[in-house]
């Protein structure tokens, strides 16, 4: 069978969630407000985190840094799939959706390994209190995201060099509103053994190592609490988790109900919304459901939004007494 390359494929198509033209206003509208509600939640939370001093603990630290991912994460997806709505069209090009690939791959990554140590960090805060600030120093802090960093970037490379060497011949559709990894593997008209086996490696290597690391995490903080003798304090100690905790049952529920159920069992646009769940949802509700409770991030941003407004209004009365000088001095000429 005579196949095609990477010289010779220019684009693929995504068909997204519906072909019904009258659906595609309320998607677009729908999706957008998600994408602008993740946006500005998120970078609020760097925001504030980043301004405020009493939040530069390890605990915030890695917070602010998932919440930075997260906009990135979205960011590699939605505004591809909104563009394509608002010019009513489903392409995408081959260099475009590689690249797509790659960030998404880096972004899902992060996401992951951010959330074990986050998982670490309150292990470590927990059962070993006395030992906690000096375990948990910037160094060591610095050290937990930059490897993070660099074993996901090197996943994301690796996949999506071995996408290159795969050829393609036609009917380039994928059924899905970005360019999923496993979707264009099976577009490909080549051998695909190869990426399956990197795909299903990297999946156990680097997906299930780091949730064998929160479960070890959290059965560790589970016997230490039982070990707690008052009430309240196993409540406090218990309430430091409970927002990463519910974070790491959503955003691994979703992934596990796309990526680990048979095919079989379910169309394609069933994998479509569990894949909105983990790319548009769960980056969405992260900052409401890290500051619902949480009294230092809500004075925080309290702090933050006040002293921005501050600046605003200093900064139009300064352009109003600005603008009233020079009327005066034009009405003295």
């Amino acid at each position: 069978m005579e196949s095609g390359n990477d010289t010779q494929i220019s684009e693929f198509l995504l068909l997204g969630f519906s072909e019904e033209p009258e659906l595609q206003p309320f998607i677009f509208g729908l999706f957008l407000f998600m994408y602008l509600i993740t946006v500005f939640g998120n970078l609020l939370i760097f925001l504030a985190v980043s301004s405020d001093p009493k939040l530069h603990t390890p605990m915030y630290f890695f917070l602010s840094n998932l919440s930075f991912v997260d906009i990135c994460f979205t960011s590699t997806t939605i505004p591809k799939m909104l563009w394509n709505i608002q010019r009513q069209s489903k392409h995408i090009s081959y260099a475009g959706c590689i690249s797509q690939i790659h960030f998404f791959l880096l972004f899902a990554g992060l996401d992951n390994f951010l959330l074990t140590v986050m998982a670490y960090d309150r292990y470590l805060a927990i059962c070993y209190p006395l030992h906690y600030t000096v375990m948990m120093n910037p160094w060591h802090c610095g050290l937990l995201v930059l490897v993070s960093w660099v074993m996901s970037a090197l996943n994301s490379l690796l996949q999506s060099l071995m996408i290159l060497r795969l050829s393609f011949c036609t009917g380039l559709e994928i059924p899905h509103f970005f360019c999923e990894l496993n979707q264009v593997v099976q577009c490909a008209c080549s051998d695909t053994f190869l990426n399956d086996i990197v795909i299903y490696f990297a999946a156990a290597i680097l997906g299930g190592g780091a949730f064998t690391g929160i479960i070890y995490s959290y059965s560790k903080i589970i016997s230490c609490i039982r070990r707690i003798s008052s009430t309240q304090g196993k409540y406090k100690a218990f309430s430091t988790c409970a927002s990463h905790l519910s974070v790491v049952a959503l955003f691994y529920c979703t992934v596990l109900s796309v990526y680990l159920s048979p095919a079989s069992t379910h169309s394609s646009q069933s994998n479509i919304t569990a894949s909105v769940m983990y790319t548009v949802v769960t980056p969405m509700l992260n900052p409401f459901i890290y500051s619902l409770r949480n009294k230092d991030i809500k004075r925080a941003l309290r702090r933050f939004i006040g002293v921005t407004r501050s600046r605003i209004v200093m900064d139009a009365g300064s352009k109003v007494c600005g603008l009233g000088g020079k009327e005066m001095k034009l009405g003295g000429d």
